[in-house]
């Protein structure tokens, strides 16, 4: 916090996210589960790890807001993910069954499930 005079007393904190900007092009889809969902459908749902808007996923991958929202749509008719209004704006998320679908099958933090 900087509060000596004659400055305005101003709270200083980091954008948060911002160690994603030396990541690269964000997660890469597992390769099974692209061949399940398709590369583009299986990128999106590994973004998700934090709620988000069409807007940025499309520019983390260069594509159309209407591209990521037709696939976020084919992935919530899936029951992968969820939608939400946040205000004007629709934030998407993952499901427990799109979490365990994006970890094969554990979700992380729990036991692995029993073999069949």
């Amino acid at each position: 916090m900087v509060a000596d005079p004659p400055w305005q007393p101003t709270l200083i904190h980091p954008a948060r996210g911002v160690g994603e900007l030396w990541r690269g092009g964000g997660p890469a889809a597992p390769h099974a589960l692209a061949r399940l969902l398709g590369r583009t459908r299986a990128l999106l749902l590994a973004a998700l790890d934090e709620p988000a808007t069409t807007s940025r996923p499309a520019r983390a991958r260069g594509l159309s807001p209407a591209t990521v929202s037709a696939h976020l749509t084919a992935l919530r008719e899936s029951g992968l993910v969820i939608r939400r209004r946040v205000g004007r704006a629709v934030a998407y998320a993952r499901t427990p069954l799109g979490l365990a679908l994006l970890h094969g099958g554990e979700t992380p933090g729990t036991d692995a499930p029993p073999p069949r």
